[in-house]
């Protein structure tokens, strides 16, 4: 049997990591500037992260949700309490596809109502319903193409506030910094504008925080910057720091109801354990602050850079979540860094660079970068 061949892969084995760097199977050093996807949120291998899942896994590696697990109970007191959601509520799944599904369900199930407001060049899954409200058609299938979904400009308040009017949306889904479609931000206005238009025609606003969010911005979540408190957040990728899982926040004007939604995996023993090693991590070393710090000292540096080198049209984002726009295909640039500089960066659309590392990097590793960076662009 062959491997069903659907990733376009960079020939590099990587075996080994360590903090924001990692090793392929020839022995050579890579700095990390992606981070999987911007999955590894504490630094690969972090030795606290290491001890307690071999602990756990010395236990128990995996029961059912049919009895008590109190590692389930622990993480959303704690994620509550470290993310000023402390009275919302928490259901644990595998992935973040998994929890946009779950989030639009029950904002479904809440209301009645099946249509679906959604920013052009969003990305929010490839399963059924989040695939549906992601605007690639090319990765919509013609069984997810079911009508639900009207895709609407960022930022354009006016034209949400018209289709909201219409009265029959279900739910509005919205990354407040946008991944795959470029590093687009959600501004104030228009974030708050869209909150009170929810709660205007009964609309369910959610939060899509799995890649913009879980301390990568420089707050806990992103939409935090914009002061606005979702009815609905759904989060991934980094709650794990590479181990499958996901979950949806969920606010206290959703009642629960007994096998309403459900999950074999979902908040499994080995999965809570990876979750609250991250926020252990997080509270110990300070990476949200880190984040920030050091993601508003890596966008000054590139617009530095940007002034000696004309490649680079505009820099955007916030903390760890950066956008370098170039007047020339990423392509090259991508494969120049790691090939020759060794050094894994991002991409989205055909000239943007995105920048997504571990939340521990260090400004020294953000110099480095920059003169990885520097080299690649003054060849081209």
């Amino acid at each position: 049997m062959k491997l069903f061949d659907v990733y376009p892969l960079f020939d590099i084995n990587i075996v080994k990591g360590k903090g924001c760097k990692v090793w392929d199977d020839r022995g050579q050093e890579y700095l990390d500037l992606y981070g999987g996807h911007a999955v590894i949120s504490i630094g690969h291998s972090h030795p606290h992260y290491v001890e307690k899942l071999t602990g756990q896994l010395n236990r128990l590696g995996f029961y059912s949700n049919s009895v008590v697990n109190k590692l389930q109970v622990e993480l959303a007191e704690r994620l509550g309490r470290i993310s000023g959601y402390d009275d919302y509520q928490l259901f644990l799944i595998n992935s973040g596809a998994e929890a946009n599904e779950n989030a639009l369900k029950l904002a479904s199930f809440k209301n009645g109502r099946k249509r679906v407001l959604s920013v052009a060049k969003a990305f929010h899954g490839r399963t059924s319903l989040a695939v549906e409200v992601t605007n690639n058609p090319k990765i919509v299938a013609p069984i997810n193409d079911n009508g639900h979904v009207t895709f609407l400009p960022l930022n354009d308040l006016e034209a949400w506030e018209r289709e909201l009017a219409k009265g029959d949306v279900c739910a509005c889904i919205l990354e407040c910094i946008q991944g795959v479609g470029g590093v687009n931000m959600a501004t104030q206005e228009f974030a708050q504008g869209l909150q009170a238009a929810c709660k205007k025609y009964g609309t369910y606003l959610i939060c899509d925080e799995i890649q913009c969010g879980y301390g990568r911005s420089g707050k806990f979540f992103a939409h935090q910057w914009l002061g606005i408190r979702p009815d609905l957040i759904t989060v991934a990728k980094g709650i794990g720091n590479g181990f499958p899982m996901g979950g949806v926040l969920i606010s206290p004007e959703f009642v629960p109801v007994y096998g309403q939604l459900g999950t074999t995996f979902g908040g499994n023993h080995l999965a809570c354990t990876a979750a609250l090693a991250v926020l252990d991590v997080f509270e110990n070393e300070g990476l949200v602050e880190n984040a920030h710090l050091v993601g508003e000292y890596l966008m000054d540096e590139l617009r530095e850079l940007q002034q000696r080198n004309s490649h680079i049209k505009e820099v955007r984002g916030r903390g760890l979540m950066v956008g370098v726009v170039l007047d020339i295909l990423h392509k090259e640039v991508r494969s120049k860094l790691i090939y020759e500089q060794h050094c894994f960066t991002g991409c989205a659309g055909t000239d943007i660079l995105r920048i997504l590392p571990p939340l521990c990097l260090t400004r020294d590793e953000a110099d480095d970068f920059i003169q990885r960076l520097e080299t690649v662009l003054n060849q081209l």
